[in-house]
């Protein structure tokens, strides 16, 4: 972390001053963006809580891969498909062009 510093006293600073770390075994991380989902696959992942609020430290090899659902909520595309009986592709459309999930319901049932 510091050169030359005995990372034992780096712990012990850290727990004085209220830092805890944790080493997730994180298999993929993803980041879904509004456009893109960025993978990091066999990545290091280090949770740091520092009084109270959590951070992630993330490091790996970042692939970026086009949104699978395009931006839209996984939750609205199911409830669409259960809503509609339509199949997953339509509800997105639907979404897409509604950007409403009542909208999107309702032009598909009719």
């Amino acid at each position: 972390m510091f050169p030359g510093m005995n990372p034992q006293m780096i712990n012990q600073a850290m727990k004085k001053m209220g830092i805890k770390q944790e080493e997730l075994d994180a298999r993929e991380v993803i980041i879904r963006l509004k456009d893109k989902d960025l993978v990091i696959k066999n990545p290091a992942v280090t949770k740091i809580n520092m009084q109270g609020n959590e951070s992630f430290q993330i490091v790996g090899k970042v692939e970026e891969k086009e949104s699978v659902n395009e931006g839209i909520n996984e939750e609205d595309i199911k409830t669409v498909m259960h809503q509609t009986g339509c199949t997953k592709e339509k509800a997105i459309e639907s979404l897409k062009k509604y950007d409403d999930i009542a909208e999107a319901i309702i032009s598909l049932k009719k």
